[in-house]
């Protein structure tokens, strides 16, 4: 019988609405490699950076009505990303499950915690007051930060938690919040050579 171990770990999902066009590849074996192309400049930031810390292979295209707001296109990519994320992951025999890790970028320090369990949950704090309100890159409101670990979280069933430790500048900060859920995301997606099968109890996950 073969090792699901060895299987690729690559998933590609889209979505297509009045709103936006979506399409996500991702490769949990990659190298970090990113190929964004989101319509929303800072999310192609982020997205790359979520990319190449993570070891994850992204490829994102994606088209929307931006013109009114960056939030319709953000979600969807953000959901299409989960979704792709949960495909990929298979029944999840061999994973570590869980990761942590602690980033720091300039003054601003986060901190996210992921559990590959199967569970939508999203535990998200720390930002400064009038944060959610600021405009980041022309496009980007720092509210979305908070809705794209939502949406990534629910269709990739993930327990996450994201707390900013410190921070100032609001680009600072949204970066070490993505820099900081893709080290952790790294870590639970790792495949362990000590885990047989799923690593849970209850046999599933």
């Amino acid at each position: 019988m073969s090792d699901p171990r060895t299987a690729p770990r690559i998933a590609q999902r889209s979505r297509s609405t009045s709103e936006s066009t979506v399409e996500v590849e991702v490769n949990l074996d990659g190298t970090g490699r990113a190929d964004i192309s989101s319509s929303v400049p800072f999310f192609d930031h982020l997205l790359t950076a979520f990319a190449k810390h993570s070891l994850t292979d992204l490829t994102v295209r994606a088209t929307g009505d931006t013109h009114i707001d960056a939030h319709h296109t953000v979600e969807d990519i953000a959901i299409v990303l989960g979704q792709a994320i949960r495909a990929a992951l298979g029944d999840k025999s061999g994973i570590s499950r869980y990761g942590d890790a602690l980033v720091p970028l300039d003054e601003a320090l986060a901190q996210a915690v992921v559990d590959i369990s199967g569970r939508p949950y999203l535990v998200h704090d720390g930002e400064p007051a009038g944060f959610e309100l600021h405009l980041i890159g022309g496009h980007f409101t720092g509210s979305l930060v908070r809705h794209v670990f939502e949406a990534i979280a629910f269709n990739a069933a993930l327990t996450v938690h994201v707390r900013v430790l410190n921070g100032r500048d609001p680009h600072h900060i949204a970066e070490a919040e993505f820099k900081a859920f893709a080290r952790a995301f790294r870590q639970a997606k790792a495949l362990d050579p000590l885990v047989h099968g799923v690593p849970s109890t209850k046999g599933a996950l």
